[in-house]
């Protein structure tokens, strides 16, 4: 058999290169700075100006999210500023860490956007002063949003058949009850009062605001069921799972915190907690 030159096969790989190339075209986005930025202004008095148009993912509450900024007054005064002490700063959006005009500012962006935010002293630091910020100061932004890490979701229901019981919670199963650890009849499977659980779980209020989720510290909540006090509807919820199973518990507020509520859960709230029963020991 002859062997081919180098030339051949470099001729060869070109080809193909080009060939596949041609239909698998390989696209970088690369972010583009806005020729004519135009102003906006939200309801709550943020006015911002993207600068440059990233690629990313769009920022959500409950992300984690890693900024670069530069803060300045109104007369140009720099108060503050991630980019020359080369540390971007990382924060959990959407959870009141940060001033309020961050908060709904960032969650504007995508990743790779550059923006200059223009904050009001009632988004801003109000009518206190901070350090070299002055009471009543609008403030001046400029942020770029390096990245977001996804934050916790609340989990897909949709088609889920929904069992509420004669004390008005309601459960929808997530996990698959056709599996035989996961079926009706094996309570062997199941824990009862006594039993020490561990369990994952991330609490929400009706319009999706995250309260609270030990998913989220990494880290399982272990109590004893019908020992340690918890709310009502997880004693009976927890009760009607099985080891590793996942469910949706939709607790009305007298199975929960009440007519007073426990901040920051308001009054009267229906929770919905989305759990996972890691295990039990008798």
């Amino acid at each position: 058999m002859k062997t081919l030159s180098f030339a051949v096969v470099s001729a060869l790989s070109l080809s193909l290169l080009v060939s596949c190339t041609a239909r698998h075209k390989i696209t970088t986005c690369v972010p583009t700075v806005v020729k004519a930025p135009e102003l906006m202004k939200t309801v709550s008095g943020l006015q911002y100006t993207i600068t440059t148009k990233g690629c990313g993912v769009q920022a959500q509450k409950g992300d984690t999210v890693k900024v670069h900024y530069t803060g300045k007054l109104t007369n140009d005064t720099v108060f503050d500023s991630s980019v020359k002490r080369n540390m971007p700063y990382e924060f959990i959006l959407g959870r009141g860490r940060v001033i309020k005009g961050w908060d709904e500012g960032i969650a504007l962006l995508h990743v790779g956007d550059k923006a200059t935010l223009r904050i009001p002293p009632a988004l801003g630091y109000g009518s206190r002063a901070n350090a070299k910020i002055p009471a009543n100061s609008t403030l001046i932004f400029d942020v770029e949003l390096l990245e977001v890490k996804a934050g916790v979701r609340k989990w897909n229901t949709a088609g889920k058949d929904t069992v509420t019981t004669a004390s008005g919670l309601k459960i929808i199963y997530l996990s698959d009850t056709k599996l035989p650890e996961f079926a009706a009849s094996n309570k062997d499977n199941m824990p009862v009062s006594g039993n020490t659980v561990k369990v994952h779980y991330s609490g929400f209020l009706l319009d999706g605001t995250l309260f609270d989720s030990s998913v989220e510290r990494g880290a399982p909540f272990g109590f004893g069921l019908g020992i340690d006090p918890v709310i009502k509807g997880w004693e009976e919820g927890i009760a009607l799972m099985h080891k590793g199973e996942k469910a949706e518990l939709i607790i009305p507020y007298n199975l929960a915190y009440g007519e007073r509520g426990n901040p920051p859960i308001p009054a009267k709230a229906t929770l919905i907690f989305d759990v996972q029963l890691l295990d039990f020991t008798k």
